[in-house]
Formats: C-alpha cells, sequence, structure tokens
C-alpha cells in the first residue's frame, strides 16, 4: 500500500507531465498540425458538448456550436494565452458561441430584473444513504431532466453558475444580463427544482 504523500507526489508529476504533453499539444495546433488538433479536440469535446448542451438544451445544436467553437479556437489559437488552461479559454469560446446560438433562436426572455428578491439561504443535507449504481443513475437522469426543464433563463444561469463555476458579474457579462437578474433567476431556479 503507497502511502499518500507518495500518491500526492506521483498525482502532482503526472499532472505536471499533462500540462506539458497539453502545451506540446497546443503548440503543435499553432503550426496547424491536423493531427494534434483532433488530439485536442478528443480531449475535450465530451466536456464542451456537455456545456453547449446545458445551454442550449438540444442536442444538434449543442454538437455544432461545440464544432463551430472547435474551429474558432483553431483558427485564433494564434491569440491563446498559454498561462491560463487551454481548456477554460476553450469552454469561454464554447459559452459564447452557445449564448450567441440561444438569441439567435429566440429572444432571451429573463424573467424579473428585480433587487427586491432576497437570496434564499439553503442548507442541503446529505441523507446518510448508499445508493446502487442504478439508483446513482436515476438520480442523475432525474436531475438533468429538471433542469433541462427549467425555462431557459434559469437553465442558463443555473448551469453557468452551478455546472461551469462563474461567478454572478461573469454571468453579466455573458448573457447581457444584470447581476441582480442573475441572482433572481438563480434563486428562481434553485425554487423551482426544490419543489
Amino acid at each position: 500500500m503507497q502511502r499518500p504523500e507518495k500518491n500526492f507526489v506521483s498525482g502532482k508529476k503526472q499532472r505536471l507531465k499533462t500540462d506539458l504533453q497539453n502545451r506540446e499539444l497546443i503548440d503543435l495546433c499553432r503550426k496547424n498540425n491536423r493531427l494534434a488538433q483532433f488530439q485536442v479536440y478528443k480531449l475535450y469535446a465530451k466536456s464542451m458538448y456537455n456545456t453547449s448542451y446545458r445551454i442550449l438544451n438540444h442536442s444538434a445544436e449543442a454538437e455544432e456550436v461545440m464544432q463551430e467553437a472547435f474551429l474558432a479556437a483553431f483558427s485564433s489559437i494564434h491569440i491563446y494565452n498559454p498561462d491560463i488552461p487551454f481548456g477554460s479559454w476553450l469552454k469561454r469560446i464554447v459559452i459564447n458561441k452557445a449564448i450567441d446560438q440561444f438569441r439567435k433562436n429566440k429572444k432571451m426572455i429573463f424573467l424579473g430584473d428585480t433587487d427586491d428578491i432576497a437570496a434564499e439561504e439553503t442548507t442541503t443535507e446529505e441523507p446518510d444513504l448508499l445508493f446502487s449504481t442504478d439508483e446513482k443513475n436515476e438520480v442523475i437522469t432525474a436531475i438533468h431532466h429538471a433542469i433541462g426543464n427549467l425555462p431557459d433563463g434559469y437553465r442558463i444561469v443555473f448551469s453557468l453558475y452551478h455546472i461551469e463555476g462563474y461567478d454572478h458579474q461573469e454571468i453579466s457579462a455573458i448573457t447581457g444580463i444584470t447581476e441582480s437578474a442573475s441572482r433572481s433567476q438563480l434563486n428562481r431556479a434553485r425554487k423551482q427544482l426544490r419543489e
């Protein structure tokens, strides 16, 4: 059995090795190396598709937006700053393209642009239960379904905040709504999901 310190060091070495490999791939992509571009695509496609899907809630559109985002990333890779993780840079492109596509499809209707809704204090108690794999999959499917059934504005803000990790200021910049509207949308989404 390995000691935890050794696992930590081993994990750190692996991350450094992966970071170096990713930097080499990105450098090759800058030289328009198709094989490197395909490798980068394979590394990030699933994650970027999921990000796009959470915003658009439509599989074919999410796939199309993801493809467009990769093309945009590869064509503008010369402006990529290697001090920023490539995945973060790419995700920002995907989110921007997904929001643009969403706006093309229909006007964004963000209900309520008010400051009068106070943020709800919520605490979640995790039950000490063991779930089977099937039960976990059912719960995950139900959660995805519930998020997918949220009104568009709620779903987008909820996904950007809880899943993508953006704060309200960033959500405001991405979606074009105010920070208070973002908070309001998030609180309403949470309330609707609880019901």
